[in-house]
């Protein structure tokens, strides 16, 4: 948990920018329903800090594993590899979907990485991944991640209480 607050405004251009999704596995928060974190992509513990670059938005499954971590062994190549940075690397660059569109394949060494220390295909995500592709919303059309645009103001994303949709 962060020791500084996170204001409403950047919580929710950050949600904006993620497209409301995690930015390691890409699950939707309109699919799961479920309140998504902001990722430290350098975690406090290791120096970084709580500003908006180097903040993202994360399912919470995803931000447990990743943990204070900031690389991770190839489970190919055993050599250690940063993980993937949602916020400066494309997503599909790094990572596929299956042909089934259940699993994540990371593609790079950074990319099996990641998909390995966080945990991106346990049973329990694979299978209701299953579930969404059956019911045709998965896997995102684009895997690709947004540019980060610059915004004429602040007042963007959910009108609701971002403490209603984003945990940290």
């Amino acid at each position: 948990m962060s020791s500084h607050r996170i204001s409403p405004q950047l919580r929710r251009r950050l949600l904006h920018d993620a497209r409301f999704r995690c930015g390691y596995c890409l699950t939707s928060l309109q699919i799961v329903g479920f309140a998504l974190e902001v990722d430290h992509i350098i975690p406090e513990g290791a120096g970084g800090e709580s500003s908006e670059e180097n903040l993202w938005i994360a399912c919470a499954s995803c931000n447990r594993h990743k943990g204070s971590r900031t690389h991770a062994n190839d489970p190919l190549t055993g050599h250690s590899s940063a993980l993937f940075n949602p916020r400066q690397q494309t997503w599909s660059d790094h990572f596929q979907w299956s042909e089934e569109g259940t699993r994540i394949m990371g593609i790079t060494p950074c990319g099996r990485a990641t998909t390995h220390a966080l945990n991106m295909n346990n049973p329990e995500v694979v299978a209701a991944r299953s579930r969404w592709v059956r019911a045709g919303w998965h896997p995102p059309e684009d895997s690709a991640l947004p540019e980060i645009g610059v915004r004429q103001n602040d007042d963007v994303g959910p009108k609701k209480s971002p403490g209603a949709l984003l945990r940290h």
